[in-house]
Formats: C-alpha cells, structure tokens, sequence
C-alpha cells in the first residue's frame, strides 16, 4: 500500500537524519521533540541498532549496513565488561544487534557476540523457581523470584542459540521460562500481571502484581502487547500449541479493549478522563505480534479475519495520527508513547521500542522481512 510506503520512507529519512546528527550516541528516554542522547548503558539501546538494520535491508543502501554494524565493537564491549547486564534484557539488546548482523551479513564475529549474550542470559537462570529472573542480583530480597512478561521477547536469543550451537541448555531454559509464564502471568480471562514473585527458596508461587501498570490486578497493555508476541514467537521456536494458543487469546483480549481509534492507553483497567495517557509503542507491538501470529495460522483459521482486520486499523490509526510524518523536529516516529506513567517517567513521549516495533510491522506488511527475533 502507498500509506505504508510513504510511512516507511518517511521513518528512514528520519533514522538517517538521527545517524548524522548523533555521531556514536544512541537515544534514551525523553519527553519533547528530541531524545536524549548517550551510551550504551539502558536496556533499550538494541532498538536502534535494529532500526538501522531494518533500514537497511528495506532500502539496500549501505549507510545504514555501515552505520548499525558499527555498533557490534561497543555491544561486545559492554559484554566482556559486564556493563549494566543485571537484567534480562539481554534479548533486547542482542537480537536486534549481534543477531540480526549475522542473519543479514553472516558476520561470525556478530555470531559469536550472540551466542556471548544468549551465556550471559543463562546466568540468570535461577533453580528452584525455574525462572530468569528480571532484575537485580541473585541476593536481591525484592527481585529475586520476580518474572516480568516483558521476557518472552528475550527468549528467541536462547531458541536461536540452540539453533546454532546444537546445545538443548538454551533451549531448555527457554521453554521453561515460557511455560512458568504461560501458568502464572496470564489469567483466566487472557489478561495478564506485569510481574510475578516466587520463593526463590522453594519456587513456590507467591503473588502477581505490577510494576509499571495501573495496580496490581489491572492488565498493563504494554505487557499484553509483550504477551502476545512473545508467546507467538515461543509458539514459532516449539510449535507447543498451548503457546499459540495463549497468544491468540492475549489477541483478542487487546483487540475487544481498545479504545474507538484503536490505540492503546497505558492500562486497560485505568479511568479514562481528559489527559489519560496513551502507550502507542503498546499497539506498534501488538501489531507486530498480529503479524507473527498471521504467518502462523492456518489459512483457514477463523481468526485470521478478526487479526487482519484489527492490524489494519490499528496501524492506519498509527500512521495517520501517531506518526510524526512531516514534522522535520521530531527524533522519534510515534508521538504518545508512555514509559512508566505510575512512576510518573515520560507519559507521553517518544519510545525508541514503539519506534523500533512500528518500523518492524510497516516493512514486514510491505516487504514480508520479519525483523529478528
């Protein structure tokens, strides 16, 4: 479609305009026009490098294939020096960088940068909960048999490394943490908890809550939208039919909750009133998992109608009204994204992850490139 086409560009221009401007910085968080610009030390900096590489793979031109692999140096660095790694973000960071290097250009450096990363997530393993734990060291009292669902997206870095090495470890962690996940943070009705706790003693189960959503019984949409992905692709990695299936519920339940421009708010459980915020990079995630879960399906599902119809309309929302098409000032993509509205960080900003996953979802409806995860 020419909507997409024009979005695309639009979006590259941009990323090209962001190489230029800010010579060996990757953006953080930040509310305005701008972001802030600096090291490679936050759990999202792999969204950029993503970003260049989408670019490049869309538009063949090398500025973009030069300017994302020249991050690998720093990522490698950032390794060996163990630099803000106490968290399982490690997927995030690596997928999009050392991954995605190898998958385009076969770097066997890139490779084995990923396979560094896919070791230093294991580390977080912890027995006998059976989890990855999110944050925090191991003697962390607050953290330490806490999940979040925000680690589904990290597993494709262990699938992948199974894939490569032939070592079931990976995979093995992999789906065990999908599966404590799967039990533990989706509910009854297909919402779901941010966050769970366990004994990290026994393992046994003590509560769901929520770090970043409204309360602790409310379903954080970025969290859904996480859900929805990450079970899909788990579902890819496996072909565990309770995965897709899992998945597929966490769908509907975003899709029957969204508002009438079918655009997240930050928590699906929130009162609305004039100000409430929105999470765009929410429904740019939840797009992109609609898509993995339609290469997933069967033809004749019948949901495939109901996934097809709900992406168009949420991505057309996102492009005709959350884009920053046109406006030569703006650094990000999509306007009205939220980080951490209960903590009262950037409510409505730019989300360089609601950047990278509405990039993603744009290229992969125009051109089939899937991203990689």
């Amino acid at each position: 479609m020419k909507m997409w086409t024009t979005a695309i560009e639009d979006a590259i221009r941009k990323i090209g305009s962001n190489i230029v401007g800010h010579p060996g910085q990757l953006p953080h968080i930040a509310e305005g026009q701008q972001y802030e610009w600096g090291d490679n030390d936050d759990w999202i900096e792999g969204f950029y490098v993503g970003m260049m590489w989408l670019s490049y793979e869309y538009s063949k031109d090398s500025f973009y294939k030069e300017a994302a692999a020249s991050w690998l140096g720093d990522f490698k660095h950032r390794l060996d020096h163990h630099i803000a790694l106490d968290h399982h973000d490690i997927g995030f960071l690596y997928s999009l960088t050392a991954v995605a290097e190898w998958k385009i250009t076969g770097s066997e450096e890139a490779r084995a940068v990923g396979l560094q990363a896919a070791d230093t997530l294991c580390k977080r393993w912890r027995e006998p909960a059976g989890i990855l734990q999110a944050w925090g060291l191991e003697s962390d009292p607050e953290n330490a048999g806490r999940i979040i669902i925000d680690c589904l997206m990290n597993l494709p870095l262990l699938f992948w490394a199974t894939e490569e090495t032939g070592d079931n470890r990976y995979y093995d962690i992999a789906l065990q943490h999908a599966m404590k996940s799967r039990k533990f943070l989706v509910r009854g009705d297909a919402s779901s908890y941010h966050t769970f706790y366990f004994d990290p003693a026994t393992g046994s189960a003590i509560r769901g809550g929520t770090h970043q959503g409204y309360e602790d019984g409310s379903t954080w949409t970025r969290g859904q939208a996480w859900g929805i992905y990450g079970f899909a692709l788990a579902y890819r990695y496996t072909r565990d039919e309770d995965f897709l299936n899992t998945s597929k519920s966490l769908a509907h339940y975003f899709i029957n909750h969204l508002p009438e421009d079918s655009v997240a708010y930050w928590d699906f459980d929130v009162p609305l009133e004039a100000g409430t915020p929105r999470d765009s990079s929410a429904s740019a995630i939840a797009a992109s998992g609609l898509l993995e879960l339609l290469d997933l399906l069967d033809a004749d599902d019948p949901d495939r109608a109901i996934y097809e119809a709900a992406l168009l309309r949420s991505m057309k929302s996102l492009v005709d009204h959350y884009a920053t098409s046109g406006n030569p000032e703006a650094e990000g993509l999509l306007k009205h994204g939220s980080y951490h509205v209960r903590g009262e960080r950037v409510p409505d900003g730019h989300m360089i992850w609601g950047d990278y996953y509405y990039l993603e979802a744009l290229i992969r409806m125009q051109t089939g490139i899937r991203g990689y995860w």
